[in-house]
């Protein structure tokens, strides 16, 4: 059994009781307390090999208390949670010297991996960033699953120069997660240049990227500066690297093995110190396979893969960032405006092609043209480019319930293991008997998103919601249980 005292820091007393009942069942001493100051006594006094502890505190903040320990136990490992799920939430809790954030609510099994890797970790020294920003607007917006990985893996990326490929959908925010990199990076103080290999000719590719001498090819009468050069100590983004003719291909492999390049028309290597950050909406895969991209480039590039989901992936952001673009049209001078709840349902089940682009697009379009201060669900209608899915729809296409979907896959049990089907009884006992504790397993799975989890099943997002309801599946608060 794991040995360890764990220390958990929580106001809500519904937090503490279950942390303490899970993470005793699986061995761990825990002691627990809903104020910092009792937590700094028992750090202090050199008690506790891990702390998890919350943000929002009753007499102190828990990110100002992490610098504290820090200083005073290096090696004492802090895990951070947060109801606040934000990308500066995520990119402060390591920062500061946390050795990992965890979103509320989150499960049981998740928060049990996270404490045996940081009990298991080398001892990290890692001294607090004590840069603060002033500058609060939110570069992400996304309280989803989906979107809190992407915080977390920024952030465990902020002190780093590894190289990222960026992976996802035209419009799902590939430059705003690269300039997230490096405004929290440590090359921020660095130039960030972004360029789109779509929009260069093929024949002047090489020269946008490494610069020219003069009277390389016919109209260089000076020397061309290379967006290399123009990203010197900083981060340089590569969008649609799938775009990027071969020729190019073998001078950039040349950069990331070598950290050296020459100008076109040049013989004198040049040395380099640039972080590289690539981005596609193609599969590389599949281009290197018909030999339009090099597999050694693609290994070198995809050192740290993110996916981006699309928006459809992530309907329940889409409130926010509706509401986010409006704030932004009013900023820039645009009557305020809200969405009422209808409008707002409409745009939850549209399944949005364009991305995030999509949505921004059209709230200030509406936030321009729209007369009214309120934008209501005709208004909506007529401005999207195929008709919102409703609530139930294709709902003839699902299961009717969660029993039929079980159902199936029990069937296909017996016919891959049985040899025959079993009497129409063994269906229904069984049916009751595993409805409960498969759909808390496919909540777990999922995290808490319903709409992965209908997916996974087989059901309609509203057939789920009712029988987590039926069944009762609470969710205390800050933390998904059985």
């Amino acid at each position: 059994m794991p040995a360890g005292t764990i220390l958990v820091c929580d106001d809500d007393s519904a937090i503490r009781t279950v942390l303490n009942q899970a993470l005793g069942r699986s061995g761990y001493d825990v002691r627990t307390t809903g104020t910092a100051a009792s937590l700094w006594r028992w750090v202090s006094a050199g008690d506790g090999s891990l702390v998890i502890t919350d943000v929002m505190l009753p007499d102190e903040n828990g990110f100002d208390l992490i610098p504290r320990i820090k200083k005073i136990r290096p090696d004492l490992p802090i895990v951070v949670m947060s109801a606040q799920n934000t990308i500066l939430t995520a990119i402060t809790a390591a920062e500061r010297g946390a050795f990992d954030y965890l979103p509320k609510p989150f499960d049981l099994k998740e928060l049990t991996s996270v404490v045996q890797r940081a009990l298991a970790a080398p001892s990290a020294k890692r001294e607090p960033v004590a840069e603060q920003r002033g500058d609060d607007r939110l570069p992400l917006i996304g309280r989803s699953a989906a979107m809190q990985e992407i915080y977390r893996v920024i952030a465990r990326l902020t002190q780093t120069d590894l190289t990222v490929m960026i992976m996802g959908e035209s419009g799902t925010g590939k430059e705003l997660v690269a300039r997230a990199l490096h405004d929290y990076g440590k090359r921020r103080h660095g130039t960030f240049v972004a360029v789109n290999m779509a929009a260069i000719p093929k024949e002047l590719v090489e020269s946008e990227l490494f610069g020219h001498e003069r009277g390389a090819f016919t109209g260089a009468t000076n020397r061309g500066v290379g967006r290399f050069e123009q990203a010197e100590g900083g981060t340089l983004f590569l969008d649609e690297i799938g775009d990027m003719p071969l020729e190019a291909q073998t001078r950039l492999l040349r950069v990331l093995q070598q950290g050296e390049y020459t100008t076109v028309g040049g013989r004198t290597p040049i040395k380099t110190d640039v972080r590289i950050i690539a981005a596609t909406n193609r599969d590389l895969r599949q281009l290197i396979q018909q030999g339009l991209f090099r597999e050694d480039l693609y290994y070198r590039l995809n050192v740290v893969p993110m996916r981006l989901p699309p928006l459809r992936e992530r309907a329940e952001d889409v409130p926010d960032l509706a509401r986010h673009f409006l704030r932004k049209a009013e900023e820039e001078g645009l009557p305020a405006k809200h969405l009422d709840s209808e409008a707002m349902d409409l745009l939850k089940h549209y399944r949005w092609p364009g991305n995030v682009r999509e949505l921004e697009n059209l709230i200030r379009r509406l936030a321009v043209l729209h007369s009214g201060d309120e934008i209501t669900a005709a208004v909506i209608s007529t401005e999207l480019k195929e008709p919102a899915r409703p609530p139930d729809a294709d709902a003839a296409d699902e299961p009717a319930s969660l029993s039929a979907s079980v159902e199936r896959q029990l069937t296909k049990y017996f016919l891959e293991y049985g040899d025959k089907l079993p009497p129409r009884g063994l269906y229904d006992r069984v049916l009751q008997e595993i409805e409960r504790p498969l759909l808390s397993i496919c909540l777990a799975a999922t995290r808490g998103n319903q709409i992965r989890a209908a997916h996974l099943l087989g059901l309609n997002r509203n057939t789920l919601r009712k029988k987590i309801r039926d069944l009762g599946l609470e969710v205390i608060r800050g933390l998904r249980t059985e």
